[in-house]
């Protein structure tokens, strides 16, 4: 084995270490995106998506080519590896892999336009993180194809932002509650991993803190008395009750602008 000094770049990845911390940057990929994009010279978008934009798989407009949009996409998936804020609008252009229509080249331009304005966000990670905690929020169906919800979880070590997920749920939730209480199920087994392998790495980790933005979805997590709402919900979404029960995890509300 080599001694190479400091990491400094790795698979396009640019990390710059000192006394203070580590920070990861894709600036460089982040050109290249936009160059395959032929945006160079855009204007850039202040947001990555319409307010309220809605998408189908049977979209009516031209068809686009779909060989180049996967790969601009798979270039914005790959992205989002340093860039969490990418992570629901590039989730959500990549359920139109099949037949990709210009109304869907126009969500994933809107993204790249965004990309080409914030070139410089990075990632930060100070030498004291903090304890462990996670954040999770959820999106009620969502999907106009299958009436399904998209979970999207944030997991922080101290301030530190250390995993991010944005995923389409796999059943159809009735309410919003059910929506909020499957996100957070999943969320937990998410961060009990997490813990674990900080375990693993020698740290120790208290009870992990959730914070969801549902009252009832909470209320149903730690009652099991609700016995009329959540009859219909699968009994591996009930895997949070044994958590909040055990201690392993403590859950809390968070308001929905914080």
């Amino acid at each position: 084995m080599s001694d190479l000094g400091l990491l400094s770049f790795y698979l396009g990845i640019e990390v710059h270490q000192d006394h203070s911390g580590i920070t990861l940057r894709q600036t460089a990929y982040a050109k290249r995106v936009v160059e395959l994009a032929g945006l160079t010279d855009c204007n850039p978008a202040l947001t990555l998506m319409e307010e309220r934009l809605k998408l189908s798989r049977d979209s009516t407009t031209e068809e686009v080519d779909a060989t180049q949009y996967r790969r601009l996409v798979g270039r914005l998936r790959y992205l989002a590896h340093t860039r969490p804020d990418l992570a629901f609008s590039v989730g959500y252009v990549s359920r139109f892999m099949h037949r990709p229509t210009t109304e869907h080249q126009q969500a994933v331009k809107r993204i790249v336009r965004y990309v080409a304005g914030t070139l410089d966000h990075d990632l930060y990670y100070p030498r004291c993180p903090g304890a462990a905690h996670f954040v999770r929020y959820n999106d009620h169906a969502g999907d106009i194809d299958t009436s399904k919800s998209t979970s999207g979880i944030l997991f922080f070590l101290g301030k530190c932002l250390v995993s991010w997920q944005s995923v389409k749920q796999p059943v159809v939730a009735m309410s919003s509650c059910e929506a909020e209480y499957i996100a957070a199920s999943t969320a937990c087994t998410q961060a009990l991993w997490l813990a674990r392998l900080l375990g693993d790495l020698g740290q120790d980790t208290n009870a992990v803190q959730l914070m969801v933005d549902s009252k009832s979805a909470l209320a149903l997590a730690k009652n099991p008395v609700f016995h009329e709402r959540s009859k219909h919900i699968r009994v591996r979404y009930h895997f949070i009750r044994c958590c909040l029960d055990e201690g392993s995890v403590t859950a809390s509300y968070i308001n929905t602008k914080d």
